[in-house]
């Protein structure tokens, strides 16, 4: 996979996370909006890294030999934002790593079970949903866990893959699909910023 994982360890302290750029309200709403990218990249420990390192080889694998290089990192990078966004509309914790981007390519999977029916992709799509139930099961069990974050993850991987395109078959995803997954997403950011923004 030509994807480079690029990461950081921290500890979970409050200084460590404040410095190192983990995803913290307070400090969005002061103008730190780079805190909406930076948490895909660290990780608060070497369990953490590597559990999220191993699912990210096994998902990221086949799905970037379906959307190319340069297709996969954008629809990383843009589900770990909207799962940033997420978590700070709706969440009031610390959080960092890399799970929300790896909920969207749940996402990308679901896209293309949808997109592909009939096929192989589709039958892949029915296991991943399974995953993404149970994950969200364990989540509302785990209160460390960023539950907010995944799911704003999952909704713009599933999102963007529609908005992106996928090079086997860019004429079998409609441009109106595209137009209100584009529209979704905008709205989707804008109450995720305004209910951020709207906490003090």
């Amino acid at each position: 996979m030509v994807f480079i994982y690029l990461f950081g360890l921290i500890t979970n302290t409050s200084y460590d996370l404040i410095m190192n750029g983990a995803m913290i309200n307070g400090y969005v709403q002061i103008g730190e909006w780079w805190r909406f990218i930076t948490p895909i990249f660290l990780h608060l420990s070497f369990l953490h890294i590597l559990m999220n390192g191993i699912t990210l080889y096994y998902l990221g694998t086949q799905l970037e030999e379906i959307l190319g290089h340069t297709r996969f990192l954008a629809v990383f990078l843009i589900a770990g934002i909207f799962g940033n966004f997420a978590s700070f509309g709706f969440s009031n914790y610390p959080s960092a790593g890399a799970s929300t981007a790896l909920f969207g390519l749940f996402g990308v999977y679901l896209m293309l079970g949808e997109s592909f029916r009939d096929t192989i992709l589709s039958r892949i799509a029915g296991n991943v949903l399974l995953l993404i139930v149970i994950n969200v099961v364990f989540d509302l069990m785990s209160p460390d866990i960023d539950l907010y974050g995944h799911i704003g993850g999952l909704i713009g991987g599933f999102l963007s893959a529609y908005l992106i395109g996928i090079p086997m078959s860019s004429n079998r995803i409609p441009w109106l699909k595209r137009i209100i997954s584009l529209i979704i997403l905008v709205i989707f950011a804008f109450l995720c910023l305004k209910m951020g923004y709207a906490a003090n």
